[in-house]
């Protein structure tokens, strides 16, 4: 057996700061914390809903404080950053062929975003019925 070290490059945690590339990257991904507690607290009023009417109106209301509109406010942004990023990307995670053509990256974009609008416009008029 050896009693060489391998070498072991020293990671500064600032690396991704040095790349813009790297820091929309490390937002992107860390932006799933944000939705993680986000969909937590959605499902918190599921169960608050099935305890009753004035516990889950006590929910609603704890909403309505100035730090969780503003969370609010926060995840909403983050949660568009994030569809937008990964609409961007979408082209290289879907190789997609039409009659022995690939697909054009503009075309696969346009088609998220048409998808996202049409969904986006299907939920508001479900929920206003």
């Amino acid at each position: 057996m050896s009693k060489r070290k391998p070498y072991q490059r020293e990671i500064k945690a600032d690396w991704w700061f040095k790349s813009g590339f790297y820091s929309k990257y490390m937002i992107r991904e860390g932006s799933s914390i944000l939705i993680t507690v986000y969909s937590l607290i959605l499902a918190w009023g599921v169960f608050r809903l099935s305890q009753g009417e004035a516990v889950f109106n006590a929910w609603l209301s704890a909403l309505q404080h100035p730090v969780s509109l503003i969370f609010h406010v926060l995840v909403l942004l983050i949660a568009l950053y994030h569809t937008i990023t990964w609409f961007s990307l979408a082209p290289k995670a879907l190789d997609l062929w039409i009659n022995g053509k690939a697909v054009e990256d503009k075309l696969i974009v346009i088609g998220h975003y048409v998808a996202f609008v049409a969904a986006s416009i299907f939920c508001l008029v479900i929920i206003m019925i």
